[in-house]
């Protein structure tokens, strides 16, 4: 092996947003989501090798399922599209929570494709690659994009969104995952009509207004079915200087929006000092 390595970045990813409307004949929903990504995540690296090995550590990596991970997924996936051997060395270092609703492994299947894309020295057509991405996972195009999006359809209708300010978010979990089907079959409120944000707020207070009024649709849903996802956003929102508390994709992550970094951190310390057992990160929002 070579001292030659790539690292990726995959943060997590925030719906700001999240409107549910329509279903395909499927069975599989529509979306029209506002998506952004914060300052924390998971972190991918590769390296040449001779077959294809992924070792996986960091705070979070035990709580993984057993079974092929979505990263070693990416990586078949990708060789087989391009045509080329499937080896390099893969390490997969977690950091955020596990069926949580922010796109981590998503985040992670991206991360691989961008960074073996780098090792391998392939050129695939943006498109192609937008594809495959979207053969892994619904939200994986999205995290690909890697930067404030509008996302509609399943999955596969990205739109650049406008540019987001300045602002921070802590995000909340209570390590107990929340089955994203689950959550979208308990759902019966009739559907949403598409209400993206058409222009950049000056500021996080601006921000924070314009998301105020929208709404994630699955939030009733998540809270029926995981009653501590209602105590998360009511213990956000009792923060000093928090400006929104809401639901993030399908949970059981929620998160708190505030102007800075100072009184995010101090949320954070507060509801870390109120929740010991709940995993409370603050981090900038990638605008």
């Amino acid at each position: 092996m070579t001292d030659r390595f790539v690292t990726v970045e995959a943060p997590a990813k925030v719906n700001l947003t999240l409107l549910v409307t329509g279903k395909r004949p499927d069975g599989y929903h529509l979306l029209d989501s506002l998506v952004a990504f914060a300052g924390i995540g998971d972190t991918v690296t590769v390296q040449p090798a001779e077959s294809l090995t992924l070792v996986v550590d960091g705070p979070t990596a035990a709580s993984l399922p057993e079974g092929e991970n979505i990263v070693v997924k990416a990586a078949r996936l990708l060789a087989e599209a391009a045509g080329v051997p499937l080896a390099a060395a893969i390490r997969l270092t977690k950091r955020l929570p596990v069926a949580a609703g922010i796109g981590g492994g998503s985040a992670d299947a991206a991360a691989t494709l961008t960074a073996l894309s780098k090792l391998w020295g392939l050129d695939l057509p943006p498109e192609r690659l937008r594809t495959l991405a979207l053969s892994i996972g619904a939200d994986v195009p999205v995290c690909l994009a890697g930067r404030p999006t509008r996302m509609e359809g399943v999955g596969e209708v990205l739109t650049p969104a406008p540019t987001l300010p300045p602002a921070w978010l802590v995000l909340v979990n209570p390590l107990v995952p929340l089955s994203t089907p689950s959550v979208f079959k308990a759902r019966t409120a009739p559907f949403s009509s598409p209400d993206p944000l058409t222009e950049s707020p000056a500021d996080a207070h601006a921000l924070a207004q314009a998301l105020a009024a929208r709404r994630n649709d699955l939030t009733a849903p998540a809270v029926a079915l995981l009653p501590l996802v209602g105590e998360m956003l009511a213990a956000i929102a009792a923060q000093p200087d928090c400006l929104l508390a809401r639901m993030s994709g399908s949970g059981a992550t929620c998160f708190g929006l505030f102007a800075d970094e100072a009184a995010a951190r101090a949320a954070a310390a507060g509801l870390s000092a109120h929740q010991p057992g709940w995993w409370v990160a603050p981090a900038p929002l990638l605008g």
